[in-house]
C-alpha cells in the first residue's frame, strides 16, 4: 500500500487561479476525514544490523522525514496551517536545545535529538511496505520521526528501496533540483525572481550539456573498476525505485500537490506527467551539490582587482605587504583544526611568482549570462537578481557551514571518543536532506543523504562508527587568462586559434497557481573553453583576454560516489584508516571526521590540482602550457594531484574543531578571513576548556556546541577589547556612558544572543544587542577607510564583507539562515585594536589603522560610531522584510525554512548550528 494519502474528492478538485482563497473552510472541514485517511501499519520489526553504539548514538534533522504532500495537504496547511505527518515533528525538539541546553545530562539528549539506533522496536512500527510488491526488499517507518529504514536481501532490491524510499518523501524537491542542475527551473517551478536567481548561480558554474552528463557517469563506470560498475548498477536500481514510486504515486493520484500547482498535472482528469528521472538527471543533482558545499577557490579576479589597488595607493612593494596581510594565507594566530603543529603546505605564495596575468586597471568586466530578456525577466528585481547570482557563484567567499567536536577518549568520562558534528546545509522546507537507514548486501549505514542522491548515506554511522563533513574551502579553482584571437569568441589554445563553444539553455514560463510572476523568458548562454567557461574579460597590458575558471571537480562531479560507497560498507571500513582512504576518493572539498570506539580521525578531501611552478593560486595566470596543472589533459580536465600525505589528516588528536576555520598550518584556503578570530575560536575555547579538565560527557559536549551557536562572536572575542580602547579614559559623554554599561553588562553575561525565557520572543540584552549590530559596520568604516581610501576599502570589503550577524542578508538563501559570522572582519579590527593597544600582535596588518594607531585619536572613533550606533532605533537597525516588522529583534534572527514545495512552517528562534547534527559514542568494536 502507498505510504502517501490516497485520492481523495478534494484532490480531485481543480484548481483555481487564486490559490489562497480557492476553497471555502466550510467545504475543507467537510472533506476532513477523506484527507486523514490511514497509512499502511505493521507490527513486524525491522531487522537490527551489527549495532555497537550502545542506544548512544543520536541525530537530529528539522523540520522533518516528510518532504511530499498532496494536494489536500497542501491547501490544508496554507489555510489552517496543518502538518502532514512527520511534516515538521523534528524541528520543535531542534529549536528547544537554545533553552534547554544549559540543564542538559545524557539522560535527557534525546529530548532534542532523536535514537539513531539500528532498526525499529516492534513497538515503534508505524509501517511496513514491500515497495512495487517486491520480496527482496522491505521499508518500515518508526511512528516517532517516519524515517525510512530500508532492507534488502539483494543489492538491487535493497538499492531499489532506497530509490521507492526516497520518491516517497522527497520527490518534488528532487525534481527541482534535477531542473535547477539543468538550468532549466523557471519552465518548470516558475519566473519568480528567487527561481531565476537560482538556476543561474548553479548553471553559470556547470553549463553542462546532456552529453557531458552522460560522460561523467560513463566516466566513473570505467575507471573505477568493480566499484564502479557496482556504482552504475546501484544508481539504475535507485532509478527504478524512484520511477516506480511515480508511476504508483500517478496511478493512485497522491503525488505530491506541488504538480497540480504548477500546472504539470490536472486535478480532475489527472492528465499530464511526472517525467521519469534518468541517471544523468542524478549527475545534475550532484553538480549543484559539489559547487553549493564542495568547491572551494575562485576569485582571482576579486582579489587581483585589490591588489592593485593597493598597489595604486601605496606603490608596488607596500601594496603588495598590505594585500598579504589582510589576505591572511597563513596566520599564525588562525584556529587550526590539526593543531598538533604538522604542517601542510598548499596554495602557499610562491617565492618568485610566474605567470600572472593581472588586469589593466578599469578594463574588467563580467561576462553576460543572460540574454535576450522578455516580458517580466526585464523587470529591476530580475535584473538585480542576476548581479547577486554571478557574485555568488564567482566569489571566494562561499558559504561552507557546517561543524565538529571530536574529543579522543583519552580525556572522555567512560574512555570512548564522542562525536557531535554536522552539516550546517540551509533550512529548508522540504529539507535538501533526508534520513534513512540502509541494510542489504555491502551496505550497512544510516544518517543523511541529499535528495536525490541517496544511494548511500553520506553522513550518518556504520556498525561501530559514524562520520561526518564539514566544507573545506582550499582552492581547487584557478583563473586562466585565455588570449583572444580572430574575435571575441576565438582564443588560443596551445598556440592554435581555437573556437569557444557557446552553449545555451533558453527558458520562458507562464504565471501558474503556485507562482503568479507574469509571463517571461530570457536565454542563458555561456562560452566553455578548455580551460573551463569564461567568466571575465579584459586587457592585460593592453592585450585582450578573456577570464575563465577551471575547477578540478569540473566534468567530474559523480567521481565522489565511489568514496561515499566505501564509507557504507561494512567490509570496507573496519577502521580509521580505513575511513580515510575512503575519504581520498571524494574530490570535493570537504573536511571528514571519524569516530568508532577506540579512535578518532580526520581527512580534507578534494582533487587538489598541482600547479606549476611558482604559480601563484590567488591570482589570474596565463593559459599557456607552462603555467597549467601538471599533466592537464584539457579533454578530460584531469592532472596530477596532491598525494594524500599531503592533504591535512590525523588520528586520535586529543581534539578536533572544525567551523570551516583553516585546517592545518601552511594549507591556504581560498575564502579570506582566517585569522585571528574566527567564528571557529567559539568551538575551540570551549572545547579545549573540556579536554583540559577531562572526564567528557556527550552531554558536554554537545552544550559547547549549543552554547557556541548563541554565542556573538564579535561580542565575545572583539569587544572587550574595544571597550578596553573606549574606557582607556572616563567616558563622560551620557548616551556612549549607558551604551558602554549595557555592552559590558552583556560580555559579562556571555556575549549570547538568547531569549529572556523560552518563547518569549523577545532577547536579554536586547539594547546591547541592537548596539553592536549598528555599531560594528560603522566602526569598522570609520577605523579603515580613512587609511586605506575608498577604493582599496571598497576591495577589500568585495573580498570580504564586514560583518555577518545574524539578521543580515548574506548567502545563497539571504537572512534567517542560521548561519553566521563565517565572513566578516573581526580578525582585521583584533589585531588593530590590539596594536593601538599596545599589545603584542603575531602576523599583524602591515599599517595599524584605528585613529592613525594613537590611542586617544582610535577612542575617539570609536565613541562618536558609538553614539551614532546608540542612537539608531530598532526599527532602523532591524528594517523588516518579508518575514518581519520592522524593529523585531528576534523575527530579524530568526531561522525560516525557506519553502520549497507547497508546506510551510513557523519561525524558529536563532541557532548557528548544523542542520542534521549526530550524538555519538560507540561503546564496542567488531
Amino acid at each position: 500500500m502507498p505510504r502517501r494519502t490516497p485520492r481523495s474528492t478534494l484532490d480531485r478538485l481543480r484548481t483555481p487561479g487564486r490559490f489562497p482563497k480557492f476553497l471555502k473552510t466550510a467545504a475543507i472541514c467537510a472533506l476532513v476525514a477523506g484527507l486523514l485517511s490511514p497509512t499502511a501499519a505493521g507490527t513486524a520489526q525491522a531487522a537490527t544490523a551489527d549495532d555497537h553504539c550502545g542506544g548512544r548514538c543520536s541525530d537530529i534533522l528539522p523540520p522533518g522525514e516528510n518532504g511530499n504532500a498532496t494536494l489536500a495537504e497542501i491547501l490544508l496547511n496554507q489555510l489552517f496551517g496543518t502538518q502532514p505527518a512527520h511534516a515538521e515533528d523534528q524541528l520543535g525538539p531542534y529549536a528547544d536545545l537554545a533553552g534547554g541546553y544549559s540543564a542538559l545530562t545524557d539522560a535527557k539528549i534525546n529530548n532534542f535529538f532523536d535514537d539513531a539506533s539500528f532498526g525499529v522496536p516492534s513497538g515503534q512500527v508505524a509501517s511496513t511496505e514491500k515497495p512495487a510488491g517486491r520480496g527482496d526488499v522491505t521499508i518500515v517507518r518508526d511512528k516517532k520521526t517516519g524515517v525510512p529504514h530500508i532492507t534488502g536481501t539483494t543489492r538491487y532490491g535493497t538499492e531499489f528501496g532506497a530509490g521507492y524510499a526516497a520518491a516517497e518523501d522527497r520527490l518534488w524537491l528532487m525534481d527541482v533540483f534535477r531542473h535547477v542542475g539543468r538550468g532549466g527551473l523557471t519552465p518548470f517551478a516558475g519566473g519568480a525572481v528567487g527561481n531565476q536567481g537560482l538556476e543561474q548561480e548553479f548553471w553559470r558554474n556547470a553549463p553542462y550539456t546532456e552529453a557531458d552528463l552522460q560522460a561523467q557517469i560513463d566516466h566513473v563506470a570505467a575507471g573505477a573498476g568493480d566499484r564502479g560498475r557496482q556504482a552504475l548498477d546501484d544508481v539504475n536500481a535507485y532509478l527504478d525505485g524512484i520511477n516506480a514510486y511515480i508511476d504508483a504515486s500517478d496511478r493512485g493520484r497522491y503525488f505530491p500537490g506541488e504538480y497540480v500547482l504548477t500546472g504539470h498535472k490536472d486535478s480532475i482528469t489527472n492528465a499530464g506527467t511526472i517525467d521519469h528521472f534518468k541517471v544523468t538527471d542524478l549527475v545534475a543533482l550532484a553538480s549543484v551539490v559539489g559547487s553549493l558545499f564542495g568547491s572551494g577557490g575562485g576569485g582571482e579576479v576579486e582579489n587581483a582587482v585589490s591588489l592593485l589597488a593597493a598597489q595604486s595607493k601605496y606603490g608596488v612593494a607596500e601594496g603588495t605587504e598590505v594585500w598579504e596581510s589582510f589576505r591572511e594565507r597563513n596566520d599564525p594566530e588562525a584556529v587550526l583544526t590539526v593543531h598538533d603543529g604538522e604542517s601542510f603546505p598548499y596554495a602557499s605564495r610562491p617565492d618568485d611568482p610566474k605567470g600572472a596575468a593581472l588586469p589593466d586597471a578599469g578594463s574588467v568586466t563580467r561576462e553576460p549570462l543572460v540574454y535576450d530578456r522578455t516580458g517580466s525577466a526585464t523587470a529591476s528585481a530580475a535584473t538585480d537578481v542576476s548581479t547577486t547570482a554571478a557574485r555568488s557563484a564567482l566569489g571566494s567567499a562561499r558559504r561552507g557551514m557546517s561543524n565538529a567536536l571530536v574529543v579522543s577518549g583519552k580525556h572522555t568520562a567512560s574512555g570512548h571518543p564522542i562525536a557531535v558534528f554536522g552539516p550546517q546545509t540551509g533550512y529548508f522546507a522540504p529539507q535538501l536532506l533526508m534520513l534513512q537507514e540502509i541494510q542489504g548486501p555491502g551496505i550497512s549505514a544510516r544518517g543523511a543523504s541529499f535528495a536525490g542522491l541517496s544511494m548511500y548515506v553520506e553522513l550518518g554511522r556504520g556498525q561501530d562508527y559514524s562520520w561526518s563533513a564539514t566544507t573545506s574551502g582550499q582552492d581547487i579553482i584557478d583563473t586562466y587568462a585565455v588570449e583572444l584571437c580572430q574575435d571575441d569568441h576565438h582564443y588560443l589554445l596551445h598556440g592554435i586559434c581555437t573556437a569557444m563553444e557557446k552553449v545555451e539553455q533558453k527558458n520562458s514560463w507562464t504565471p501558474s497557481v503556485a507562482d503568479g510572476t507574469a509571463a517571461g523568458s530570457y536565454t542563458m548562454r555561456a562560452w566553455r573553453t578548455a580551460y573551463g567557461p569564461v567568466e571575465y574579460r579584459a586587457t592585460v597590458g593592453g592585450t585582450k583576454v578573456a577570464y575563465t575558471t577551471l575547477r578540478s571537480s569540473y566534468l567530474h562531479e559523480a567521481d565522489s560516489i565511489i568514496g561515499f560507497q566505501m564509507l557504507n560498507d561494512p567490509d570496507y571500513v573496519k577502521g580509521p584508516q580505513d575511513f580515510q582512504s575512503a575519504a581520498q576518493h571524494i574530490n570535493f572539498t570537504f573536511n571528514w571526521f571519524y569516530a568508532d570506539s577506540r579512535h578518532t580521525a580526520y581527512y580534507n578531501s578534494g582533487d587538489n590540482p598541482v600547479r606549476a611552478s611558482g604559480v601563484d593560486a590567488e591570482f589570474p595566470v596565463w593559459a599557456r602550457p607552462a603555467y597549467e596543472w601538471r599533466n592537464w589533459d584539457p579533454a578530460t580536465n584531469t592532472a596530477d594531484y596532491t598525494p594524500a600525505s599531503r592533504h591535512p589528516n590525523s588520528l586520535d588528536q586529543d581534539y578536533y574543531i572544525s567551523w570551516n576555520n583553516k585546517q592545518a598550518k601552511d594549507y591556504t584556503t581560498a575564502s579570506w578571513g582566517d585569522g585571528s578570530v574566527h567564528r571557529g575560536d567559539l568551538l575551540e575555547d570551549r572545547v579545549k576548556r573540556l579536554v583540559t579538565a577531562g572526564g567528557v560527557t556527550r552531554s558536554a559536549l554537545v552544550k559547547a556546541m549549543a552554547d557556541a551557536a548563541l554565542a556573538d562572536l564579535r561580542a565575545e572575542d572583539v569587544l572587550p577589547r574595544l571597550l578596553k580602547v573606549v574606557t582607556s579614559s572616563p567616558v563622560t559623554d551620557s548616551t556612549a556612558a549607558a551604551a558602554v554599561s549595557k555592552l559590558s553588562a552583556w560580555v559579562s553575561a556571555g556575549a549570547r544572543r538568547t531569549e529572556t525565557s523560552a518563547g518569549s520572543k523577545k532577547y536579554a540584552d536586547a539594547d546591547a544587542i541592537r548596539i553592536l549590530d549598528a555599531w560594528w559596520p560603522l566602526l569598522v568604516k570609520a577605523e579603515f577607510q580613512p587609511g586605506l581610501g575608498g577604493d582599496l576599502y571598497t576591495a577589500f570589503t568585495a573580498n570580504l564583507p564586514v560583518d555577518e550577524s545574524p539578521s543580515a542578508g548574506h548567502g545563497p538563501t539571504g537572512s534567517h539562515a542560521g548561519s553566521s559570522f563565517q565572513y566578516g572582519w573581526w580578525s582585521y579590527v583584533d589585531k588593530d585594536i590590539r596594536a593601538v593597544l599596545g599589545e603584542p600582535v603575531q602576523g599583524p596588518l602591515a599599517r595599524t589603522y584605528c585613529g592613525g594607531g594613537n590611542l586617544a585619536s582610535c577612542r575617539d572613533i570609536l565613541i562618536g560610531t558609538l553614539k551614532q550606533a546608540a542612537g539608531a532605533t530598532a526599527s532602523q537597525v532591524y528594517p523588516g522584510d518579508d518575514q518581519c516588522s520592522a524593529g523585531d529583534q528576534w523575527c530579524a534572527d530568526s531561522i525560516v525554512q525557506r519553502t520549497l514545495g507547497g508546506i510551510k512552517h513557523g519561525k524558529i528562534g536563532w541557532q548557528n548550528r548544523p542542520t542534521y547534527q549526530q550524538v555519538v559514542e560507540y561503546t564496542s568494536h567488531r
